[in-house]
């Protein structure tokens, strides 16, 4: 066909011997389903004719374009039958005549079956994908139809790999598979070994036998059945056995939605009900509706209704107008059906016309009509000019009767009336004739303004037009007056007219009428009324936690109508957004807000209400806090009393509050009396307080209140009244349970023993040691309550027993307190080698003259071999005072030393062996040579020295070097000369003579000259570098 030129493709399908109708497909290429491509362009229709038993089913391609050329198939089903058909379409350049090209196949009934389609090939697409170069995928997707090509190339890239020989599949799956969305698919592989273990994967994930999932084996064959295909059936299958894997993928296509049952065109009359009905062939389909081409609104306030039943749906109108008239249309995936609904209007029969009225001057003038049907709206005109209703004009349509009333008739009113019903040509007329008087002097009919005391009240912004009636003959000048100067001047007419009322507008207005037969006057007062003026800034005169009192002053302008009340906003300071207290008006000038946040400052502000509206918001109030004073003070009690004064303790509030506590206030009173007389005259932040300058033997009511910024807390107050006279108690000294058995400290440590007692009056303490006084080192405190022995540096002298007496008159009360200071034992005495024998040694020794004040609780024993003189320990904490030393190495002499321990630690220093014990082998006699001693002692010297480093920051940098020296030498690490002494930063190791400095995570600060420096008792030496770090710079 030559563009844009209309194609239609018919099928014509024998059923003679079906029960049903037959299930048609319209295909282009091998995947695309035309059935959801329905629209402007692209058409699909079906007809059954019921004497020849053949279905229609058309295909409409309207202005075929070049992109709608290609290969189109028609597939038709019926329960196990299948038949089908394909046709190539070609568009070439323009033409000149528009005419449809028509391909009729016919497909009888008996053809439908196992047929295959000879005409064209069938054509696989994955075969020619995977064939094709990259830059041919985009024509090939054209030419068959495929609308998914990157979805589709995704799949094939899985699938395009090369298949190597398998050895347990002797067929494998097919690359994809496709099915029908409800209805069924095999996959089949052929196995070389059928004891195979198969497996069946989706998407990865192990399939299980299901009624859904049927597993079949026939021979070699491993078949699974996926049963009612569903959308999300449409993934990647796998299959394994043994170790080997094949892989398909199934595309599951959703069947179109087709209608089974098209609309019928309607032709009714206006208000009546349409109801358009269409069945399609699934139920719950998603259908649309259109009106001439548009989608008809189905919203809630929307005349058209939607409804769906099954497979049923409807639109409905229910009551039709003539703007319904139009194309109705119901489009589904499958197809698309319409109908034509023409809606005319109802005959008009008129039950009584129009009659001419002839009045006088000043008489009601009331004309009337009836007309069929009643429900037709309609309009009056006045010599062709339409007449409005106005408070002088009434017009009224009840049923079949029109009305037009005129209150009083003017020469104006004469004319030729007509009434037009609406949607109708037809019209009904009358005319009407007024006499007049010639002589007719004037006159302000005020009475129709219908207004109490010719008050007219406007509000002001609102335009005023003010029409009085007025009569005489002939025409009146009118003047108008307010106070004794004219304001507006009209030749002919009576209309005050003011655009824009303000309240300067208020006044008494005075109207004029002259002509020749007379002259007359009438006042009207004109009141412009006003929202009213913003009130004064409220006052807060009373705070609480969460609520506060505010009052303000009335508007000093009402807006020329009372003040019916207040709202009332409020916002915290911080904030912008205001909210409303309260919905109710408040009648009152006071009002109290709640549910404020304690704490947070706060601003009100007022508007006030008349008739007219809402006056503008007042300024706002000045900020207030909401602030509650805490509760009542807990737990007061008497803490001391003496012959003049009363010592009370308590505790704090349990509720404080925003405000806080500033402190408290302790007042009294004499039992007796009512009189509250205060103690303190400043707040005491402590919950302990003496009330002073009591009368002995007085008593007395004591109450505290707790005091914040909101005022005063509730009073808690004593029970019962206090007696004002000490009284004696016994002293008692209360020793803490560490200090019951012996104290132990070592030596340097502090001191620090309370020793609480109790008493009144306050009682005497003293402090003995071994029954005589303690020595000046030792510091003595004491108070009410406790005394307290403080040593800072104790040493061993301060050991032994302290008394401590406490006497309150002839009451005395002791402690005695064991305090033991301990110290490092001294080393032991006399050892010496008491006998050698084969590969042991026997050792003897004398407990250390100085034990350190402390039992000896064990000894170490170390030995040393002559050559090295490098000290090993062979045992520790031993307790007796010999040992036998074996596992000796023969041919090698050894030196002995021991220390001695306590509690404390080993002594500081050792007694050491005078001699040796050389171990010899048995049986022989040893000769030993004379050799010289050769002194091996030298200075310290560097073998390698230190090699100036580059570090980068972050990472952990070393410094390596090697020194040799007799005896070891003594390594000091430096940095810009100043030592490195006790730096976490820094590791120093020393082993063989290597010595190492580890800086961790170096920064640019640790750069500079580092110095090894090694010292023994022949001299010293050192070598310098120099470290330079560099900060890290990422790559990119």
């Amino acid at each position: 066909v030559q563009k844009p030129m209309h194609v239609m493709f018919v099928i014509f399908v024998e059923a003679k011997d079906l029960l049903r109708k037959p299930t048609i497909k319209w295909f282009k290429g091998k995947w695309m389903d035309l059935a959801s491509k329905t629209g402007k362009h692209l058409q699909l229709k079906e007809s059954f004719d019921r004497f020849t038993k053949i279905h229609t089913f058309e295909m409409h391609i309207i202005k075929a374009k070049e992109n709608y050329a290609g290969n189109y198939r028609c597939e038709v089903t019926y329960k196990d039958k299948f038949d089908s058909c394909s046709f190539d379409l070609e568009v070439k350049g323009l033409f000149s005549d528009s005419t449809r090209q028509t391909q009729t196949p016919i497909l009888p009934i008996k053809s439908l079956g196992s047929h295959k389609q000879e005409e064209v090939p069938e054509v696989d697409v994955w075969e020619i994908l995977k064939k094709a170069r990259p830059d041919e995928y985009e024509k090939i997707a054209f030419t068959y139809g495929i609308t998914d090509l990157r979805g589709l190339l995704k799949r094939l890239k899985k699938t395009k790999k090369e298949e190597k020989k398998s050895e347990a599949f002797s067929k494998r799956l097919e690359p994809a598979y496709q099915a029908d969305k409800g209805g069924k698919i095999r996959l089949v592989v052929d196995l070389a070994d059928p004891t195979v273990e198969l497996k069946w994967y989706k998407n990865g994930q192990e399939i299980r036998p299901t009624p859904k999932y049927i597993f079949e084996h026939k021979g070699t064959q491993r078949i699974m059945v996926i049963n009612n295909c569903q959308i999300n059936d449409d993934a990647a299958y796998s299959v394994t056995a043994g170790e080997e894997k094949c892989t398909t993928e199934l595309f599951v296509k959703e069947l179109p939605v087709n209608i089974v049952k098209v609309l019928e065109p309607v032709k009714t009359t206006v208000n009546e009900r349409i109801e358009l009905e269409c069945e399609v062939s699934e139920e719950g389909a998603k259908v649309r509706w259109m009106k001439n081409g548009v989608e008809v609104p189905t919203g809630v306030r929307s005349r058209y209704r939607v409804k769906s039943e099954g497979t049923k749906h409807w639109l409905i109108i229910d009551d039709a107008t003539k703007d319904d008239t139009g194309t109705y249309s119901l489009m589904a995936t499958g197809g698309t059906t319409e109908a034509h609904v023409q809606i005319d209007l109802k005959p008009l029969k008129i039950l009584m016309d129009l009659q001419s009225v002839t009045m006088l001057l000043g008489q009601p003038l009331k004309l009337n009509c009836e007309i069929y049907p009643g429900n037709v709206p309609g309009r009056w005109y006045k010599n062709g000019q339409l007449v409005q209703s106005s408070e002088r004009i009434s017009i009224m349509h009840r049923a079949k009767n029109h009305n037009l009333d005129i209150e009083s008739s003017t020469i104006h009113d004469a004319g030729d009336y007509t009434f037009v019903p609406e949607g109708y040509t037809q019209t009904l007329s009358a005319k009407n004739a007024i006499w007049i008087n010639f002589a007719d002097p004037p006159r302000v009919h005020l009475e129709a303004l219908n207004v109490q005391d010719n008050t007219v009240v406007i509000v002001a912004g609102n335009k005023l037009r003010l029409e009085i009636p007025i009569s005489g003959e002939p025409a009146p000048r009118v003047v108008w007056m307010k106070g004794e100067r004219v304001s507006r001047t009209f030749a002919d007419h009576t209309c005050l007219t003011i655009d824009i009322a303000e309240r300067e507008d208020t006044g008494n207005y005075k109207i004029v009428l002259q002509n020749e037969a007379g002259e007359d006057t009438a006042s009207i007062k004109i009141k412009v009324v006003d929202i009213p003026d913003p009130p004064e800034a409220p006052l807060v005169t009373d705070v609480g936690g969460d609520w506060c009192t505010m009052t303000w002053e009335p508007p000093r302008y009402d807006g020329g109508s009372p003040i019916l009340g207040y709202f009332i906003e409020r916002k915290k300071k911080q904030s912008s957004r205001w909210m409303r207290l309260n919905f109710d008006l408040c009648k009152e000038t006071t009002f109290e807000p709640k549910k404020m946040i304690e704490g947070v400052p706060y601003e009100v502000r007022i508007f006030a209400v008349n008739a007219i509206g809402v006056s503008k918001p007042s300024e706002p109030s000045k900020p207030f806090i909401p602030l509650a004073v805490t509760s009542e003070p807990t737990t007061l009690v008497v803490d001391d009393v003496t012959d003049t004064t009363v010592t009370m303790k308590w505790r704090p509030p349990d509720t404080i509050g925003a405000a806080g506590l500033d402190g408290y206030q302790v007042e009294y009173c004499l039992e007796g009396t009512d009189e509250w007389i205060l103690a303190n005259t400043e707040l005491t932040e402590k919950t302990r307080y003496t009330i002073t300058g009591l009368p002995v033997e007085a008593k007395i009511l004591v109450r505290v209140k707790a005091i914040n910024a909101a005022g005063a807390s509730p009073p808690r107050t004593t029970q019962h009244s206090i007696l004002v006279k000490e009284v004696v108690e016994p002293p008692k000294i209360r020793i803490p349970r560490h200090l019951k058995q012996t104290y132990i400290r070592k030596v340097g440590e502090v001191v620090n023993l309370v020793m609480p007692f109790v008493g009144k009056p306050r009682p005497k303490v003293n402090w003995l040691k071994e029954g005589q006084p303690i020595d000046k080192t030792v510091s003595i405190r004491n108070s009410d309550c406790d005394s307290i022995m403080f040593i800072r540096k104790a040493e061993r002298k301060h050991s032994g027993k302290y008394e401590l007496s406490v006497q309150v008159e002839n009451h005395i009360d002791t402690a005695t307190l064991d305090i033991q200071i301990v110290d490092l034992p001294g080393p032991p005495q006399a050892v010496k080698i008491e006998e050698v024998w084969g590969n042991n040694v026997a050792l003897d020794w004398s407990p250390p003259k100085d034990n350190g004040n402390a039992p000896i609780i064990g000894y170490t024993i170390q030995k040393a071999d002559k050559k090295t003189m490098e000290w090993y320990s062979c045992i520790e904490h031993y307790h007796r005072t010999c040992i036998t030393i074996s596992d000796l190495v023969v041919g090698n002499e050894y030196y002995f030393r021991i220390y001695s321990e306590n509690m404390v630690g080993l002594s500081e220093s050792a007694t050491a062996t005078k001699d040796s014990a050389l171990i010899v082998k048995e049986g022989l006699k040893l000769k030993i040579p004379e050799y010289n001693d050769r002194n091996f002692t030298e200075p310290p010297t560097f073998t390698q020295p230190l090699i100036n480093t580059f570090a980068i920051a972050g990472y952990n940098a070393t410094l390596n070097c090697s020194v040799r020296a007799n005896p070891r030498p003594k390594v000091i690490w430096m940095k810009n000369k100043i030592p490195i002494i006790d730096d976490p930063r820094y590791r120093m190791f020393s082993n063989q003579g290597v010595c190492t400095l580890e800086i961790r995570k170096p920064s640019p600060f640790d750069g500079g000259v580092y110095t090894c420096k090694a010292i023994n008792d022949l001299g010293e030496a050192q070598v310098d570098c120099k470290l330079e770090v560099k900060a890290f710079v990422p790559e990119g």
